[in-house]
């Protein structure tokens, strides 16, 4: 009975050794993948703009999202209405997913769920 006890305590110890290994690996992160999926969550469509358009929603007014300049390299995300997406060209619409589309964009627009296009 006590062999048992043992083995169980053990592989208690070993879940709790990988638990604690997950959580400080997901805090050197400091949040940011967590924070990210947050916003996709939230996001109805998602399009990829070029370094043009993104200055222009900058000169707009919009301030890009902070989860995005946390990012290696970094990303400009911007939370904008659908209706003002029509001023931006050469947009590409994408799957509001994490994908290799939306890891390798520079500049991203997210429309909030929300705040969907109307057109």
């Amino acid at each position: 009975m006590t062999e048992r006890l043992h083995e169980r305590a053990q592989r208690i110890r070993e879940r709790l050794l990988v638990r604690a290994w997950e959580y400080r690996q997901r805090n050197y992160a400091k949040g940011v993948w967590h924070r990210l999926r947050r916003l996709l969550v939230d996001a109805a469509e998602v399009w990829i703009i070029d370094d043009i358009g993104a200055a222009r929603l900058e000169s707009a007014g919009h301030v890009p999202n902070p989860v995005g300049l946390e990012l290696v390299p970094g990303k400009r995300v911007f939370l904008v209405d659908g209706i003002e997406l029509n001023d931006i060209p050469g947009r590409r619409r994408i799957p509001v997913r994490m994908s290799a589309d939306l890891l390798q964009a520079r500049n991203l627009v997210l429309v909030p769920l929300s705040r969907t296009r109307r057109s």
